[in-house]
């Protein structure tokens, strides 16, 4: 049997597809029975973060295990085989064996260095071994990987390469401000009550906030939260339902939310009802699209057409400062793309003695052009480079929203709210791509490369052992079946003389076998050494099924060994 992963995370998948193939936690049971359940697979676990998902199993088959695990995270995330396909990624063996050390240090997080990792391998491991999904590989594997993090942190600086998802999360919403300064004095609202919202509760409370609300389904959790916070003496707690939401939003400076919600928490009406946000247009809410029959009734009678327009748009006004801020999940389409139209719009001939409309109908209407052209040609057609373009001035923010979840909670379309700052998973991940390394990483990198040796090597002697320890059986047979001839031809033995030859005969088989044995150990624990394991039962003769027993018992013995450790 072989260690097998397939996956996909925020390095391999843009956050939209991460987003919709998120799992929640009856989704990863199944996921993992299923696992189990198909012919290539002995053992399973499942690690599911807001970054990644990833499927462990110990195969006995690489393609056929490649095909069905597959298959299966297909299934259970509900993106289709073909979509998930060019994202997914493969490692076998040793090289699975060094991404999950490289994970568990943190070298693969969206925020390298951070932490929380750990924790969620922890749960996953504790989740397989309470469906008997985990086997002694992956109990051996997890575990180690467990002592490979702690390593990490212990001995080397990769806490000062990174922070957590949360901290990372505050910083951006500060700008460039210390999160301590520009926490100070301001009320949180904390929608969740697992373990990164309560990391977020506790960061906030830490940073200097005034307050500290939490809505949870669960009640009882978010009590308990409450309490904890208010019995740290940092700051004051509360907790309150999930329909209270709404309420809170009124009195709210900054909100996280991280559930396990699959749809969304705060929609963007949600958000601008609760701020008393004007959602008109030219308001700094989510502006409406006008109708082309209003559209035209405002424009001027001698007004023609726009020549040599790059989509041949039906007339618009010729408006100064206009901006697609925000706009382009309305056509589906890059921000820069749309704004190089924008730029044309600015500089296109007008009728002599026109006056510049500043209209925000005329701005809507023209991104809704853009969206219905844009859709037939595929794309906007790039045929100058474009003019820089003047962007909307937009209030200070007033209200800061974080959103940790995957499968998001806030809807995206608050960034067009004014007044309003969101970053989530999405807006996390451009920013960490751009995140200095720092030098300890390489020390880390040094410890998992020894770490995966260590652990291949002893995976690799482990498999000879029920080799050896049947050779051995076979040997204490043998000792014992010419002992009892030895009776039978010489019955006038006295015990000691019995005893002696007993012990006479078993040192010089002991000896005997001694070198092989410890060489044989040796020699399977260097790569490619897999082989000694069939060489020796080939020539002893060893019984396939005694060896097989053999393992089956310590397997047995090492899964119960490992549901009490986790």
């Amino acid at each position: 049997m072989s260690l097998l992963v397939v996956g996909l995370s925020h390095r391999s998948a843009p956050v939209s597809v991460l987003e919709r193939a998120a799992l929640h936690v009856d989704a990863q049971v199944k996921l993992l029975q299923d696992t189990v359940a198909a012919e290539p697979a002995a053992e399973a676990a499942v690690l599911a973060t807001c970054n990644r998902i990833e499927l462990y199993a110990d195969v006995d088959k690489f393609h056929a295990g490649v095909a069905e695990l597959s298959t299966l995270l297909a299934q259970h995330s509900g993106v289709g085989l073909d979509e998930l396909t060019p994202y997914l990624y493969v490692h076998y063996e040793d090289r699975a064996v060094h991404h999950l050390f490289s994970v568990a240090c943190g070298l693969d997080s969206m925020v390298v260095g951070e932490g929380q990792i750990l924790g969620q391998i922890k749960d996953s491991l504790a989740r397989a071994q309470e469906l008997h999904t985990a086997g002694r590989l992956l109990n051996d594997l997890f575990q180690q990987a467990l002592r490979v993090g702690k390593r990490a942190h212990s001995e080397t600086g990769i806490d000062r390469a990174g922070q957590s998802l949360v901290t990372f999360g505050l910083e951006q919403l500060a700008s460039g401000t210390a999160v301590q300064d520009w926490a100070v004095g301001k009320k949180a609202l904390v929608i969740g009550a697992g373990s990164m919202s309560s990391l977020a509760a506790a960061t906030l409370s830490r940073a200097g906030v005034s307050e500290v609300v939490i809505a949870n389904r669960t009640a009882e959790r978010a009590e308990r939260l409450a309490e904890i916070l208010n019995e740290s003496g940092d700051v004051v707690a509360r907790a309150v339902p999930m329909d209270s939401v709404s309420d809170e939003l009124t009195r709210a400076d900054v909100v996280v939310s991280c559930t396990g919600a699959t749809g969304l928490v705060l929609t963007a009406e949600a958000v601008a009802a609760g701020r008393g946000l004007d959602t008109q247009p030219g308001a700094g809410g989510v502006p409406s699209a006008p109708t082309r029959a209003a559209q035209a009734a405002r424009l001027p009678a001698d007004h023609g057409t726009e020549e040599n327009c790059p989509l041949d748009l039906a007339p618009v006004p010729a408006t100064a400062g206009f901006s697609v801020l925000g706009e382009a999940a309305v056509a589906g389409m890059a921000a820069s793309e749309l704004e190089q139209h924008a730029a044309w719009v600015d500089n296109a001939p007008r009728p002599q003695g026109a006056v510049a409309l500043v209209d925000p109908l005329a701005e809507a209407d023209a991104i809704a052009s853009l969206a219905t052209a844009a859709a037939v040609l595929g794309r906007v057609p790039e045929r100058r480079k474009p003019e820089p373009v003047a962007e909307i001035p937009r209030p200070a923010p007033s209200l800061f929203l974080l959103d940790l979840a995957m499968p998001r909670d806030i809807d995206a379309a608050v960034h067009r709210l004014g007044g309003v700052r969101l970053v989530d998973i999405e807006s996390l991940a451009e920013a960490a791509a751009d995140a200095p390394m720092a030098a300890d990483v390489d020390q880390v990198r040094r410890i998992v490369a020894d770490e995966v040796a260590a652990f291949g090597a002893a995976l690799r002697a482990a498999h000879i052992t029920p080799t050896v320890v049947a050779l051995r059986t076979m040997a204490a047979d043998v000792v014992a079946g010419e002992i009892a001839r030895l009776d039978g031809r010489l019955p006038g033995l006295d015990d000691k003389q019995r005893s002696e030859i007993t012990q006479t005969v078993r040192r010089v088989v002991d000896k005997l076998l001694h070198a092989p044995t410890v060489r044989v150990k040796q020699l399977a624990a260097e790569p490619g050494g897999a082989g000694y394991a069939d060489a020796l039962r080939t020539l002893f003769d060893l019984d396939p099924e005694t060896v097989a027993a053999v393992s089956r018992a310590e397997d047995s013995t090492t899964d119960e060994e490992g549901r009490g450790s986790a």
